[in-house]
């Protein structure tokens, strides 16, 4: 018998994503009052804002992971992507100072600010990571055989890595416990 489906959907947005997002939102307002009210050539920038911020939640920003019985499925509003699950070697969560000892110092390399960060990670200690996420606590690493680590902020965590944990076809368990690989 097959496993069920799990979704889970992009964990809320901390309360640092939150005000920054709202800041930046107040941008292509500004541009475009300045530009109506004020005579200042900012009606330009102000729509190619709202551009950006489109191609963001529409491409860079998942609105949901779900956990299949042969792999994880992260979907966006225009786009979707599959992980093999036997391509996962293993999945955790962790905090911010877990991450920071399994990382080194780290730089964001994509679309940070707007509704979270999302794109890559550059890191000190494990290069390029793929990162999606919208907080900075609740955070699940999942590790890959041969590609590239992700990075992510499911809604649940605990349960998005119990689920991974659920005896895939192959009948293996993916959770390492204990320190990072």
């Amino acid at each position: 018998m097959t496993a069920a489906p799990q979704t889970f959907r992009l964990a809320p947005m901390s309360g640092f994503v939150r005000v920054l997002t709202l800041a930046l939102f107040l941008l292509p307002v500004a541009f475009v009052y300045a530009a109506a009210f004020k005579g200042a050539p900012l009606l330009t920038p102000g729509i190619l804002l709202v551009i950006l911020y489109a191609w963001v939640w529409l491409r860079l920003r998942p609105s949901r992971f779900v956990v299949h019985p042969q792999d994880i499925e992260v979907i966006w509003p225009l786009k979707r992507r599959r992980i093999a699950r036997a391509d996962i070697t293993g999945a955790r969560v962790l905090n911010r100072a877990m991450l920071r000892a399994l990382t080194g110092r780290a730089a964001r390399v994509g679309a940070g600010g707007l509704w979270g960060g999302f794109g890559w990670l550059w890191t000190e200690r494990r290069g390029i990571v793929q990162m999606y996420v919208s907080r900075s606590d609740g955070l699940v690493w999942i590790e890959r055989g041969a590609g590239r680590p992700w990075l992510i902020t499911p809604e649940a965590p605990e349960a998005f890595v119990r689920a991974l944990a659920g005896a895939p076809e192959s009948g293996r368990s993916i959770v390492k416990a204990g320190t990072p690989w």
